[in-house]
């Protein structure tokens, strides 16, 4: 069974089941303000039922063979493939991404599922010598890597398919039922996912999405019949929630306000192009989005006068239309504050080289230069359409810059030499540094995760299928 997400409304996935239950909720396209489509906002009620499904449908999940997992997912991925370029025009009218940003969320969408398919057959175990002494001799072990039990899964508004992906494929793929909490603001392409899920001969109840409000969240986060928490969203959130997670297992992708480094040994030009698309695609509102450029000095202006030019030739537009670059951001509140901070920061003392006023949700791409360090335009996540340029002396200063926050989750560094390359590897303080290209880079068979504030963990579907997993060794003694 497909849902149709029409002007009518669409049901949640509550065990198994498309249902109308909980309160109404209207989805509407950020760019226009026209009703996507309605759905339902998942109660308590709702929430209970899907828990205890969740629970009694693992002792079906933890002893599917692999194959059973590895086909569920290769189907889903396969339907995502089908009708992709539906999915991404309903992704883009429900979360205002520009439509060739909504088609790669798909395409890496579908990728996910496959990846998590194939990761599916290759959960290893290991054989142990544990005869490392006299007294052991004749002993050793097996490990092997069993399900940790149901998951609850909270996926954010910026990517609502693909991050949502990320813990329910390897979820499926570890052999873990999940109940997975969709942002409200875009929850309709992962409600279409769930009908490709119907599809599969997964045991009942192995998966639900329900949007949720806050409250009915934080219960499923406090409730101990889950074993792990996977949260993607804010700092402040995220680290809420494993204080009130309890003894369950917790992983968490949270935000950063990430560098880049660019030397005078880099390719200038490719710099340049793949920097305004770190910077702005989807509106800055990417937690791994450029926000601090670090360039040396004898670079600086060249790199300057070329990165504004570029920049100032991208379309802000209708998210439908190809040639668009920058669509609308989520919300009023985030316009509001996006501009509040930038408003700060000049007042402080910096410069725009490029930016504007905002236009109802459409905050024009925006290039500052002397930023005071303690802005919190420069300091905080920004998360909008906005990057902050500084020269330093050197590239050892650049890394000390890039240091020098209390985010660490990727790091862009555009440099042709090696010894620097190994160093920016040796010394910088994130969970991944992304050489000539933009630390917005992200593919999903890597593992992806931050230091400091920025998280907990690692996601990328091997990483995510070991945390959903747990490793019980058999010892052997054999009579000598």
């Amino acid at each position: 069974m497909t849902t149709q997400v029409t002007s009518e409304t669409v049901p949640i996935y509550l065990a198994g089941e498309f249902v109308h239950a909980g309160t109404p909720l209207e989805v509407h396209n950020p760019a226009t303000g026209e009703l996507v489509a309605s759905t339902w906002q998942a109660g308590p009620e709702e929430l209970e039922r899907a828990t205890a499904a969740a629970v009694e449908a693992f002792g079906s999940t933890r002893r599917l063979a692999s194959f059973e997992r590895r086909d569920a997912l290769a189907h889903v991925a396969e339907r995502i493939s089908q009708e992709a370029d539906e999915l991404a025009e309903l992704l883009s009218r429900e979360s205002g991404k520009p439509i060739r940003d909504a088609k790669g969320e798909v395409a890496r969408g579908a990728l996910t599922f496959r990846i998590a398919a194939e990761e599916a057959l290759r959960i290893n175990g290991e054989w142990l010598p544990l005869d490392w002494s006299a007294a052991n001799r004749g002993r050793s072990g097996i490990v092997r890597r069993y399900p940790i039990g149901p998951v609850a899964g909270i996926s954010p508004f910026n990517f609502p398919l693909n991050l949502a992906a990320h813990k329910v494929a390897p979820a499926i793929a570890a052999g873990c039922s999940i109940v997975l909490k969709p942002p409200s603001k875009d929850p309709l392409v992962m409600l279409r996912i769930a009908g490709y899920l119907a599809e599969t001969n997964l045991p009942k109840g192995a998966v639900s999405i329900l949007p949720m409000d806050r409250p009915t969240g934080d219960r499923m986060v406090a409730d101990d019949r889950f074993k792990l928490l996977s949260f993607t969203g804010s700092p402040s959130v995220g680290w809420k929630m494993k204080a009130e997670a309890g003894k369950k297992k917790v992983v968490l992708e949270l935000g950063g306000n990430a560098g880049a480094i660019v030397d005078e040994t880099a390719d200038l030009d490719w710099a340049v192009a793949r920097l305004a698309y770190g910077a702005f695609a989807y509106s800055g509102q990417v937690c791994i989005s450029v926000q601090r450029i670090y360039v040396v000095d004898e670079i600086f202006e060249d790199f300057q006068r070329r990165f504004v030019g570029k920049v100032s030739q991208l379309k802000m537009g209708s998210p439908l239309d190809p040639a668009t670059d920058l669509g609308p951001m989520v919300d009023a509140k985030a316009v509001a504050r996006t501009h509040q901070w930038v408003g700060e920061a000049l007042a402080d003392g910096a410069k725009a080289l490029v930016g504007g006023e905002p236009d109802r949700l459409f905050y024009p791409p925006t290039v500052l230069v002397d930023v005071p360090k303690d802005a919190r335009v420069c300091g905080e996540e920004v998360f909008a359409p906005v990057v902050n340029l500084f020269p330093v002396p050197d590239f050892k200063a650049a890394i000390a810059q890039i240091n020098d926050s209390q985010f660490g989750l990727q790091c862009g560094v555009f440099t042709n030499d090696l010894e620097r390359t190994l160093l920016a590897h040796d010394e910088l303080e994130v969970g991944g540094v992304i050489v000539n290209d933009v630390p917005t880079w992200r593919t999903d068979a890597m593992p992806y995760g931050g230091v400091k504030d920025s998280g907990l963990g690692r996601e990328g579907l091997r990483w995510s299928i070991e945390d959903m997993t747990e490793p019980r060794l058999l010892a052997f003694a054999r009579p000598l």
